[in-house]
């Protein structure tokens, strides 16, 4: 029955995104009445639980064992882009006995071990499978009982949450003894007006928001971390590539170097963490810039962006809002932690967002220290949630499964390392892949990458 269903909507609290969680659940909730059935409960993460790691759903396992386990079947979980076809959902269900252990999704895996899942399953990291989080997944309720029965026992002990969907079915797994991933082939990503999409219990909207015209090239300002020793080789790349998207775009220094030319903020180089000069970076954008420029972007000097795409993105977001926009990760959220977007992938403000954070006193506590991990803990503290986009990205296109990306328009890689960065950029982020380059036509093609 459908009212045997949790249904539990993956939102985030920025008003962008809170909408369209709320308009998935009206979908849900319509679909129901249209049925004539009993209206099933649909939950927005954000409002579940106040907690700062809600989002990494593990820790919620005990309230719903609590509030849920006796009068349900599944907690069937699903991002804000998922759409959901209510009576295939069912029809899908049914055929796994829900007195059992079931943890159901569209999965994923690595072709070759990778640094994000930390190298998981080196010698063939194809065997582990994992649910792709936009076609879906579910637990069964039976599942849900055993994972709160653990976490009681054994509090969550991981200190960072990188690729949630990958650290959730290690956690199910345990090791061999809990279930493993089940594929659904109702579970889809594919687009709703696709052919394959009337055997689909899920379908996904494989686009770029877009919520009016592209924001202006002038109101981004795009600040790149970069040190002497890397002017030679990673600079050029970044002008070969997206400097040209960008109107406004500083590179920041331990060296004043005309050619570039970079800015030597006197922050001297450090070889981790970088802390200062970020904090210095705010600083000069709030002091030294038009105050009309709404967004900032701060990227390191082998962050590979496409400025026209994060344009289009940047048009759903609220300046007035102190957003902190890109791709998140968890540290310590098990014990009271904080989130934070990671620097790799690019990090993006609203002026409002660094005016509230400059504000608050809220600074590095050596020069050195992670500067992505202070931002998360200053805006933890200022009770300002960081905005998540999977289409930032800390690592290069082959550290993500080619399935999970082929429904993404992504907006960031990250790193040079072991590929042609130039070759990346073309293939994955130019405005339009067969970009005219040198007044040659350059296409690549994704499957060689």
């Amino acid at each position: 029955e459908l009212k045997g269903i949790v249904f539990v909507i993956q939102s985030q609290s920025n008003s962008f995104h809170s909408k369209r969680a709320e308009d998935l659940k009206r979908d849900i909730l319509k679909q129901a009445v249209d049925l004539g059935k009993e209206l099933p409960t649909v939950l927005l993460i954000h409002q579940i639980n106040r907690h700062e790691g809600a989002w990494t759903i593990l820790p919620l396992m005990t309230d719903f064992s609590v509030t849920y386990g006796r009068n349900t079947s599944w907690i069937f979980f699903c991002e804000e882009d998922t759409r959901v076809r209510v009576v295939k959902l069912l029809e899908t269900l049914r055929r796994f006995d829900k007195s059992k252990e079931w943890f159901l999704g569209k999965a994923l895996y690595d072709e070759e071990s990778t640094i994000i899942h930390h190298y998981a399953f080196a010698e063939n990291p194809t065997v582990f499978k994992f649910p792709d989080f936009a076609a879906g997944w579910a637990l069964s309720i039976p599942l849900v009982n055993k994972l709160a029965k653990k976490l009681k026992s054994e509090p969550l002990k991981s200190d960072f949450t990188i690729d949630l969907k990958h650290e959730i079915a290690l956690y199910i797994w345990q090791k061999g003894e809990g279930p493993h991933l089940t594929p659904v082939p109702e579970f889809c990503t594919d687009d709703v007006n696709s052919y394959k999409a009337d055997d689909c219990a899920t379908t996904f909207s494989n686009f770029l928001p877009l919520c009016g015209e592209p924001v202006n090239k002038e109101d981004v300002f795009v600040a790149v971390k970069t040190c002497r020793k890397f002017h030679g080789d990673r600079i050029p790349v970044v002008k070969q590539t997206w400097e040209r998207e960008a109107a406004l775009i500083e590179y920041y220094s331990d060296y004043a170097d005309i050619s570039i030319p970079t800015i030597d903020l006197g922050i001297p180089n450090t070889d981790r963490g970088h802390c200062g000069k970020t904090f210095a970076i705010l600083e000069r954008f709030l002091n030294h810039t038009s105050p009309k420029t709404p967004w900032l972007v701060v990227v390191d000097d082998d962050t590979l962006i496409s400025i026209f795409r994060l344009r289009k993105l940047l048009s759903c977001y609220d300046p007035n809002e102190p957003v902190f926009l890109g791709e998140r990760y968890g540290y310590g959220l098990g014990t009271g932690g904080y989130s934070y977007i990671t620097g790799g992938g690019g990090m993006v403000f609203s002026r409002t967002a660094v005016q509230k954070l400059l504000a608050s006193k809220c600074r590095c506590y050596s020069m050195d220290a992670p500067d992505d991990m202070v931002l998360g803990m200053c805006f933890s503290g200022l009770g300002i949630p960081i905005t998540h986009s999977p289409l930032f990205h800390q690592a290069r296109p082959m550290d993500y499964p080619k399935d999970y990306l082929s429904h993404q328009i992504p907006v960031s890689f990250h790193k040079h390392w072991n590929i042609d960065p130039v070759k990346v950029y073309f293939t994955w982020l130019a405005p339009n892949t067969e970009e005219s380059r040198n007044g040659k036509k350059v296409g690549y093609n994704r499957e060689d990458l």
